[in-house]
């Protein structure tokens, strides 16, 4: 079957490179993306977290040099995602997030951040309960941008006002969450409760059970339902040590991304592809509506994002799935993945492009000692 290629509105890394570094080598960068692109990615938006605001600047200027200078990273990212540091800094909602540099949602900053960058920051997550929150999605909506509850502990009456003015997605629903909430009068209910937003998930099984994931769902309903992978430069990899904003992490046999001998995760390493597959083993959509969830969703949202920032909508692109919901094919314009050579076209099989018909490797070995992020 075929399908428009995917959309991944949270990636923080892959295939063993940082998006949150502030130096990015070119090489590695362009495997990082052509690793992705072989997953069914054909449209993302690169994720900062956290930090402090003269690292945002140096980590978006190197993520954004990094993509204006390489065509199919160009071709995929239209703008950001920047989670943070708008967030809750209380223990538990802060998740892998560092809690010392959260400040109060300001739109001026957000504003200033994209100045001189190539591409706008299209998608802010924020904790609307922080002082300022309601002034702060205002002004994000009328310059087209999109608002996300995340690492939040907003009540219901928090959640609705957020909505009321303009906020559209929860940001990984049920994650950047304390371990022990309120039973029922808590903010994953109130979020799910709240018609007004999309809600995008984790599907890797690790963070989200998946009895819990398939009420949520449910619970949201499909259409209102977006996959993402929150993925960390240990997607796309063999497990072993990486860097994350400027954090040491650890890829585990079990799937999961955590500190090394810490318990709490931080980020993933799931591939969106994999998501997918994972909602329809796992009997929580049909094939269908797991597709959707993680390209004409995401896409909807994201569309008119990028009407309010002049930008074209891009080119989505094609995937081909085996019978089993695996990546056969991949177009983008002139760019091309195959899994199976014999399916390219004859110029492509001539390989007078170098981007184009590559059949790209879905595992990048770790370091034996993790890059130290420069500054």
């Amino acid at each position: 079957m075929q399908s428009h290629g995917l959309v991944d509105l949270q990636v923080n890394g892959f295939g063993g490179v940082d998006f949150n570094a502030s130096q990015i080598d070119r090489e590695a960068f362009e495997r990082a993306f052509a690793a992705m692109f072989a997953t069914g990615v054909t449209t993302c938006l690169p994720t900062i977290i956290t930090a402090s605001v003269a690292d945002l600047r140096l980590r978006l200027a190197a993520l954004d040099e990094a993509i204006r200078n390489n065509r199919r990273a160009s071709a995929m990212s239209p703008g950001y995602h920047l989670e943070g540091p708008f967030l809750n800094p209380a223990e538990g909602y802060a998740g892998c997030h560092p809690p010392a540099v959260m400040i109060a949602p300001d739109a001026g900053l957000v504003f200033d951040l994209e100045r001189g960058l190539s591409r706008p920051i299209l998608l802010v997550t924020i904790a609307p309960e922080l002082p300022g929150a309601e002034t702060f999605i205002r002004a994000m909506r009328q310059a087209g941008k999109i608002v996300a509850i995340g690492h939040s502990a907003a009540d219901a009456e928090t959640v609705a006002m957020a909505a009321t003015a303009g906020a559209q997605m929860s940001t990984h629903l049920g994650n950047g969450i304390p371990q022990f909430l309120p039973k029922l009068d808590n903010t994953i209910f109130a979020q799910l409760a709240a018609d007004g937003l999309q809600a995008s998930f984790i599907a890797d099984g690790i963070h989200l059970p998946q009895p819990a994931l398939r009420a949520m769902v449910r619970a949201k309903g499909i259409s209102r339902a977006i996959l993402v992978t929150d993925a960390v430069s240990a997607a796309g990899t063999a497990p072993g040590r990486y860097s994350f904003a400027g954090m040491t992490i650890e890829h585990g046999s079990d799937g999961s991304v955590r500190a090394p001998g810490g318990r709490s995760l931080a980020g993933s390493a799931l591939t969106l592809d994999r998501a997918v597959r994972n909602i329809v083993t796992s009997g929580i959509a049909s094939t269908e509506d797991a597709i959707a969830m993680a390209s004409d969703h995401p896409f909807a949202l994201l569309e008119p994002a990028l009407r309010a920032h002049g930008i074209d909508a891009p080119d989505r692109g094609r995937v081909v799935w085996s019978e089993d919901l695996h990546v056969i094919e991949v177009r983008l314009a002139d760019e091309c993945y195959s899994a199976d050579r014999s399916m390219l076209t004859t110029s492509e099989r001539s390989g007078r492009d170098t981007l184009s018909g590559r059949a790209f490797p879905s595992l990048t070995k770790p370091s034996t000692e993790p890059e130290e992020e420069k500054s």
